[in-house]
């Protein structure tokens, strides 16, 4: 353990050689997840002239880009991301391109649009598992891992503010196809970058005994087998189904006191609370086991919107939310450590994919879910209810651990 004088901090990472041109060039190509859902929806929702089939075209899009991610990230830890980035990338971007040109003009086909929708979410490149891999081949030190994941992680959190503010600025001046295609670009630019750093030359194709997972599936099946994972996923879905359903309770709860359009900088104090508690943790040199942190966060966050469903004005809903926030990134982050430590580095890519589609699918779950809530169950009870499903989550981890 490094004595508080000499503890890691974040610049130590940046300095550490090549991950400040390798972090770059993913922040680069994942700058391109924060603006394609946005992007998408103008753009499907120009050339149809239809919300409903924007939603179904956007819905296809991330259930096959979220359920798909791990066997996605399994290609890359058999083949290696020199090998399998750069072809899943350059399709991912035809087809996004092929979107855009089939949105420039009113009157496009709604199932055109779905069928490249599937296909594109399909081949969705997993940067961000890809990155998380390589930090944990640039910095081995497990404290120093620790500063790199909530660095990582706070920077996406800003990369989903900045996205949908480029797209609104470009939609100005253009057709929203034109965000779908530069989204395009920017996926396909990052990740050729992020290839070509030297520090991917470490993160090599599984050798040829253990590129033989045997049926289809019983890869994931047999990382889920490991205890330290599947805690990890399982409250991380319980985390994404709080956030997905805070994010609809929120608009309800400023349109119940007239000032909807106070929603957004609501949702900003999320944003601006897990970026804060994100660096804070980094800083942190904990003693507390990984999974135990896990827990506590996933319970802190579960508290705080069970407080959140009583607050009597907007001023209380934003300093509530922006604490609920500060348990964000820590959990996330955590998250990711145990899913490295809990796999050989042949598995690593697909462990934190594992990780990235539980609080994805949860996120999507839960917004699902309240919006059959919303209206019927009084607001407060809402946010109960969504509160619940990472407290039985961590019941659940809990009890079987013990057991």
């Amino acid at each position: 353990m490094l004595s508080p004088s000499h503890a890691p901090s974040y610049a130590t990472v940046l300095r550490t050689r090549h991950a400040s041109r390798t972090f770059g060039a993913a922040l680069l190509g994942r700058l391109s997840y924060g603006m394609v859902s946005l992007s998408l929806m103008l753009a499907v929702k120009g050339a149809t002239g239809s919300y409903s089939v924007a939603g179904a075209v956007m819905a296809l899009f991330g259930a096959t880009s979220v359920f798909l991610s791990p066997a996605r990230a399994a290609l890359i830890d058999r083949y290696g991301p020199r090998r399998a980035l750069p072809p899943m990338a350059t399709v991912y971007a035809l087809l996004l391109s092929a979107v855009a040109g089939a949105t420039w003009r009113p009157g496009a086909s709604g199932l055109h649009l779905g069928v490249l929708a599937v296909a594109a979410g399909a081949c969705t490149p997993p940067l961000g598992p890809v990155m998380r891999t390589v930090w944990s081949t640039l910095v081995p030190d497990r404290e120093l891992l620790q500063r790199a994941y909530s660095l990582d992680g706070v920077a996406e959190e800003l990369l989903f503010v900045t996205g949908p503010l480029l797209v609104g600025l470009l939609v100005k001046f253009a057709e929203p196809a034109t965000a779908v295609a530069v989204s395009a670009a920017l996926v396909l630019v990052g990740a050729m970058a992020l290839v070509s750093s030297p520090a991917v030359r470490g993160t090599g194709a599984r050798p040829p005994k253990e590129a033989q997972p045997g049926p289809s599936g019983s890869t994931g099946q047999r990382l889920l087998g490991v205890a330290g994972l599947r805690h990890a996923v399982v409250v991380t879905a319980g985390v994404g189904l709080c956030l997905g359903a805070l994010e609809l309770l929120v608009v309800a709860f400023t349109e119940l006191h007239h000032q909807g359009a106070a929603a957004a900088w609501v949702l900003a104090s999320l944003s601006a609370g897990s970026a804060v508690g994100g660096l804070a943790y980094g800083a942190v040199s904990w003693r507390m086991s990984s999974r135990l942190r896990l827990t506590a966060l996933a319970v802190a966050l579960g508290t705080t919107l069970l407080v959140a469903g009583v607050s009597p004005n907007l001023y209380v809903m934003v300093a509530v939310v922006a604490a609920a926030g500060l348990f964000v990134a820590p959990a996330l982050t955590t998250a990711y450590l145990i899913a490295d430590e809990s796999v050989g580095p042949v598995s690593r890519t697909q462990a934190g994919a594992w990780v990235n589609t539980a609080v994805n699918a949860g996120s999507s779950a839960g917004t699902a879910a309240v919006g059959l809530l919303v209206g019927r169950v009084p607001l407060a009870a809402c946010f109960a209810l969504a509160a619940a499903p990472v407290l039985l989550c961590v019941a659940f981890t809990w009890g079987r651990a013990r057991r």
